[in-house]
């Protein structure tokens, strides 16, 4: 038998203990995303009649982005953009996955490279709790696309939020089987995170964890205990309203459970989380965008601008507020930027981690699309403070300069010929490159 040298062993063993204390060094993330909380939902940002102390609290404690926006206006593009780093239309997701294939308006194409296969092969713990909403099976399942542990709804939205099924199917699953547990959707995903937290805490392992909620999207559908704090507290508001604060309200008294669970488990210093919506509210149901113009499915503002906060105790400054613009796409590479994750593929997204760690960096050149595909496309693209838009399909281009009308009240389309026409190649470039993209499930192709 060969033996080892004292000399190698001591090598070996200072070696391995590098290897862990390099593990333990690397944060965890806890990415959260709500599903159409609108610009003006928080009490922080504004709301009336509402109480959302946890959240405020968080975006307290790290830096608030004044200026994020969503990638789409829907649900499902925006998700595409956050996991994979892209415009949702380049890894086949231009409009909203449906369950009914005559609805559906979306395909993860076969190369898409999603964050949490990048966190899984830098030695990560990754894990979806909540909606996933971007394919119904196999190989466009949380599990097949780098999701090592997925409790969650597979599905889009959820008809009822006790009986958790669309259309009348089961989309509730744990990994690849199907569930059907007992309890309110968000109560159920955030004991299900919980749960998860402190199984990472105990494994010692970094974690990418993606918690998913459905709320406030429709159905508004709060506990009735929620809704009666509220009515008796706004007498003043609506019926819809009071619903819709509710909701809210239980929302982020969820999210503060999760919280309270980082802290707890002693992971809170080591945990970078962030959080942010999808979209804008849907202003029919009760949701506000604040002043911004229009709501979800929208180009307008108050479809796209969303808000958003990273937190990371002792690494980013609390209490800070930025003007910084940046989109759902970017978190990937800032993320990863800062995790020590490698990405060696091309992605549309762009690092902010200077800003993050340092409160300075210059803000990105480049032009900014948002498109949604729903059998005729809106689309919109942004440089710098001007926005050229086309809300409806045929409709005439609207333009609008941001900085000096975050309204958009004044359409400077005829005032401004020349910059519309250099707005409008920009973007006709850019549907150009996506139409070529599919997006269509194999068999409709």
């Amino acid at each position: 038998m060969k033996m080892i040298s004292p000399t190698r062993l001591l090598a070996a063993g200072v070696s391995l203990w590098l290897g862990a204390a390099m593990a333990a060094e690397k944060p965890n993330v806890l990415l959260i995303m709500v599903d159409d909380l609108g610009y003006g939902d928080l009490s922080c940002f504004g709301a009336g009649g509402l109480r959302t102390p946890n959240i405020d609290r968080l975006m307290g404690e790290g830096v608030r982005f004044n200026e994020f926006y969503a990638n789409c206006c829907v649900c499902s593009p925006t998700r595409a953009a956050l996991l994979s780093g892209r415009y949702p239309e380049m890894v086949g997701i231009p409009g909203v996955v449906r369950t009914d294939q005559k609805e559906n308006w979306g395909h993860l194409t076969p190369d898409s490279i999603l964050l949490p296969r990048l966190f899984q092969q830098a030695g990560y713990r990754t894990i979806l709790v909540g909606k996933w909403h971007l394919g119904l099976v196999a190989p466009n399942t949380p599990n097949d696309r780098g999701f090592l542990q997925f409790r969650g709804f597979l599905g889009d939205m959820m008809d009822d939020y006790w009986k958790h099924r669309r259309h009348g199917i089961n989309y509730m699953r744990e990994n690849r089987r199907e569930i059907d547990p007992e309890g309110h959707a968000t109560d159920l995903f955030t004991a299900w995170a919980i749960d998860e937290l402190r199984k990472s805490a105990k494994s010692g392992e970094p974690f990418f964890h993606f918690l998913a909620y459905n709320a406030p999207h429709t159905p508004i559908q709060p506990p009735e205990d929620w809704v009666a704090r509220v009515r008796e507290r706004e007498p003043g508001l609506s019926e819809k309203k009071i619903k819709m604060n509710a909701f809210i309200e239980h929302l982020d008294d969820g999210i503060g459970k999760v919280l309270a669970a980082v802290g707890e488990t002693g992971l809170a210093d080591n945990t970078i989380v962030v959080f942010t919506s999808d979209n804008g509210g849907n202003l029919d149901p009760g949701a506000s965008n604040g002043e911004l113009r229009s709501g979800k499915t929208h180009v307008y503002e108050g479809g796209i601008k969303v808000p958003a906060c990273i937190r990371w105790p002792g690494r980013i400054k609390a209490g800070e507020q930025t003007g910084f613009q940046a989109l759902t796409m970017d978190l990937v590479p800032t993320l990863a930027d800062i995790c020590g994750v490698a990405i060696d593929h091309g992605i549309d997204g762009r690092s902010f981690k200077k800003l993050l760690l340092t409160g300075s960096q210059d803000p990105f050149d480049r032009p900014v699309f948002h498109m949604w595909l729903q059998g005729k496309t809106k689309e919109t693209v942004r440089l710098g403070d001007w926005k050229l838009l086309r809300d409806e399909a045929g409709a005439p281009f609207e333009l609008y300069n941001i900085r000096e009308d975050p309204r958009e009240t004044s359409d400077l389309a005829q005032k401004a010929p020349a910059k519309l026409a250099e707005l409008r190649t920009i973007l006709e470039g850019h549907m150009k490159i996506t139409s070529a993209v599919p997006w269509k499930r194999p068999k409709e192709q």
